[in-house]
């Protein structure tokens, strides 16, 4: 998941009947003054809202339709899952044939020495699995004291317990603060800083580092060239493991299976979501290399004593095969790959706008238009307003505090891409103007 934190720019002062959704990122005192925004349909890229008015989906809802709205053959899976078996556990050594299936798929396309796979019902879940399993794996390697994670600044890596103590981002620990001890945050563009925070805090005390590809809720910052191949350097040298988060960048938005791929790295762990299922059912993972599985495997009474209820879910699990065939299918791998170009293009178009500050695109199919210390200060313009504006243009983009992020379905033709950026021109433009600031001609 990731922040979009409604505000009284995105809704009218008029409160209206009260409403028991309780919606997350947001102030509810906005959003209770109504009307919310109810989508009613999708197909492709496009979303209808249920006065029939169309939007462009810029975001894939939470970076995760990969395959566009509508996909009629995810459905058709789905129901045929469940009119066969609808859920049981695989807790123990129960299992059934779609989750073991989809086990035995991504693991032959994970970067990882012998895979083992763990599933979740999603990112968070996964993010809590990795660091979970990493402090038991220290201790049952004989090294208990084993406990410190490390992860970057501007990293998100879900809201459950370890994600919220390691997310690089201060507010979202707001009146609870770390929830788990031993965790510490470095700059996300220095490998030299890892490894000083490594030895700051002692190589024997660390257990892992976490990292996204590239950083995607925090605002799209990409790495440098050789970033992930120092970082893997640091990590083996000291013994921490090396944990991706592929929950954004995995399933074709980079290119690739996982993302990771994409910098010639081979991780301890991968964290999966989103992609896996285009967001069709709630699903996600950890792909475990065997380096942190065997000891487990391998001898007796060293159960991992960690799992979910809806683990290995049939109906999900049958929900993220038809998706991977569509992915492989339509070669969306190569197919983002091109539309990340003509992207990354389209928005950098946007660089001279009075009101950007930066353009961060061109690794993946996503990217970021930050706005400028003068629109954000002095003008007291928010990434909340355009936001709204955009919106009411008709695309729909994710506002955090200092830009506007898209990450649009795969499937997205040039013209779309153009519609969204033209649109988004068309704001910038519009809420310039309101605030008495010289709009560029796009």
């Amino acid at each position: 998941m990731t922040e979009t934190v409604v505000s009284s720019a995105l809704a009218p002062t008029d409160r209206r009947e009260p409403n028991r959704l309780w919606h997350t990122f947001c102030d509810m005192n906005a959003v209770a003054r109504g009307p919310e925004f109810v989508v009613a349909r999708g197909e492709g890229v496009w979303l209808w809202d249920e006065s029939g008015d169309r939007y462009l989906d810029g975001t894939a809802s939470l970076w995760y339709c990969n395959v566009g709205h509508g996909r009629r053959e995810i459905a058709d899976a789905v129901y045929r899952q469940m009119t066969t078996l609808e859920a049981y556990t695989v807790y123990g050594d129960f299992t059934n044939a779609p989750a073991r299936d989809l086990c035995e798929r991504l693991a032959s396309h994970a970067p990882v020495v012998d895979p083992r796979v763990i599933l979740t019902c999603g990112g968070g879940e996964s993010i809590d699995t990795a660091a979970k399993l990493a402090r038991r794996y220290w201790a049952v390697m004989g090294q208990p004291e084993r406990t410190h994670l490390l992860s970057r600044t501007g990293g998100y890596h879900g809201l459950n317990g370890f994600g919220t103590s390691i997310i690089g981002m201060e507010r979202f620990r707001t009146g609870y603060g770390r929830l788990i001890e031993d965790t510490s945050v470095v700059p996300h563009d220095s490998a030299a800083a890892l490894e000083a925070e490594i030895l700051r805090v002692g190589p024997e005390k660390v257990a892992a580092f976490f990292a996204e590809p590239v950083i995607g809720a925090g605002g799209v910052f990409l790495p440098e060239d050789g970033y992930f191949t120092e970082v893997a350097r640091i990590c083996e040298k000291y013994g921490v493991l090396f944990i991706v988060d592929s929950v954004i960048c995995g399933f074709a938005r980079m290119g690739n299976w996982f993302g990771i791929e994409r910098f010639g790295v081979s991780p301890d762990m991968i964290v999966f979501a989103k992609g896996v299922s285009s967001g069709y059912l709630p699903l996600g993972g950890v792909v475990v290399s065997g380096r942190v599985a065997d000891p487990f495997w391998n001898e007796a009474g060293n159960p991992f004593m960690h799992g979910t209820t809806y683990a290995g879910h049939p109906a999900g699990c049958a929900a993220a095969m038809a998706n991977l065939d569509i992915l492989e299918r339509e070669d969306l791998f190569t197919v983002s790959l091109e539309v990340e170009r003509h992207l990354d293009a389209a928005l950098r178009t946007l660089s001279d706008h009075p009101l950007v500050a930066e353009v961060r695109s061109g690794m993946g199919v996503m990217g970021a238009v930050e706005l400028t210390e003068e629109a954000l200060g002095e003008l007291g313009i928010t990434t909340a307003e355009v936001f709204a504006e955009a919106r009411a243009r008709g695309v729909i983009l994710r506002p955090v505090p200092r830009a506007l992020l898209v990450s649009p379905p795969l499937i997205i033709t040039w013209e779309q891409i153009d519609h969204l950026v033209s649109t988004l021109a068309g704001a910038l433009d519009a809420v310039a103007a309101r605030h008495g600031a010289a709009a560029a001609r796009y």
